[in-house]
């Protein structure tokens, strides 16, 4: 039988929807923080495929998710381009920044990137054995947008303002650096889909700050040119689309880009997205990950909510953003047990 997740982003209706949590691997759990520990820091983990396939298993075998998604990071790609990547603990990501058309001039071309992400491909191929034969795969990377706000401020900003001001500056430069993601993200996503990925996500989580044309032009056209080139690729693979804090720009998305499936952050209302949205496929979320904090009635509660008014057509059951770190394991059992009851 096809698994639970492949079948609703083809567009099925299920009973039941799939589970499955973005981040769901990570520090909320005390396996992840020894086995982060034993890695050394964050990029030894990524790079390690041993490591990272055992972390991202551990939540598979504690909850038993309907899918695993890849453990990795949407910044090895610019690493892989060429840029400095390292991480501040406590603080985040940091990296050299494009300011400029010499500093894009020192990346490597996108068909340069496989030696540096090797590591991540054999993960997969860990993984595509390791795994219970019901449970799906998922590959992912960041959507060009949110990447190159990364790699234009150095770091994570709260408005993603140096990205927007050399867009706005230098928009030749801009359009360039988004031109050689976009093309990186192809060959980086079908890597992990020949390794064993089958679905993949693409995670545009500041696409919310983009507005008007500029959503058009730098989280619509890139997203369809990457899933156009996976699909001439490998035409059966599903592909997620996340472009956090869209609003009404969730409305249409799917047909604009060829998604298989739109997520949608806790900003919306699952009835309205089950009106506007899910009539165009495939919709997944979109609890708030607070409640995997606070938990209780209100979590059992909103859970079924979502759930009940998704009902009517294919969806896939996850959080409106990454699970956090102060999150309780129990909630996330307690959420599990909630959507498969509902």
């Amino acid at each position: 039988m096809t698994k639970l997740l492949l079948r609703a982003l083809a567009g099925e209706t299920l009973p039941t929807p799939p589970i499955w949590m973005m981040r769901q691997a990570g520090r909320y759990l005390p396996e992840y923080r020894a086995t982060r520990a034993q890695a050394g820091d964050f990029l030894s983990l990524c790079y390690d495929p041993d490591l990272a396939a055992e972390v991202t298993l551990q939540p598979i075998r504690r909850f038993g998710f309907d899918a695993a998604i890849l453990f990795a990071d949407i910044l090895l790609v610019p690493q892989a381009l060429g840029a400095d990547l390292w991480f501040v603990t406590g603080e985040g990501p940091r990296l050299s920044t494009i300011t400029g058309p010499g500093d894009l001039a020192r990346l490597k071309p996108a068909d340069q990137i496989h030696d540096r992400l090797a590591p991540v491909y054999e993960t997969v191929r860990i993984l595509s054995r390791a795994l219970p034969s019901e449970t799906a795969l998922i590959g992912f990377a960041g959507a060009p947008w949110t990447v190159a706000t990364y790699m234009i401020a150095g770091r994570g900003t709260p408005d993603q303002g140096p990205a927007h001001i050399l867009k706005n500056r230098d928009r030749a430069t801009f359009s360039t650096l988004i031109d050689l993601i976009t093309e990186a993200t192809i060959l980086y996503l079908s890597a992990q889909i020949k390794a064993g990925a089958e679905a993949v996500k693409l995670f545009d989580s500041w696409a919310g700050s983009l507005k008007g044309q500029d959503f058009d032009d730098f989280a619509i056209a890139p997203a369809r040119r990457i899933i156009t080139g996976l699909k001439d690729r490998h035409p059966h693979v599903p592909i997620i689309a996340f472009p956090r804090e869209a609003g009404e720009r969730y409305i249409g998305f799917a047909r604009a880009t060829g998604a298989d499936c739109v997520a949608l952050d806790n900003s919306v209302a699952a009835d309205w997205a089950a009106r506007h949205v899910q009539t165009n496929g495939c919709v997944q979320g979109n609890l708030d990950p607070r409640h995997m904090v606070t938990g209780g009635p209100a979590l059992v509660s909103e859970a079924q909510r979502i759930t009940r008014a998704l009902r009517g057509g294919p969806h896939v059951f996850n959080l409106g953003h990454g699970i956090t770190p102060d999150a309780d394991p129990k909630n996330v059992a307690a959420m599990i047990q909630a959507v498969r009851s509902a």
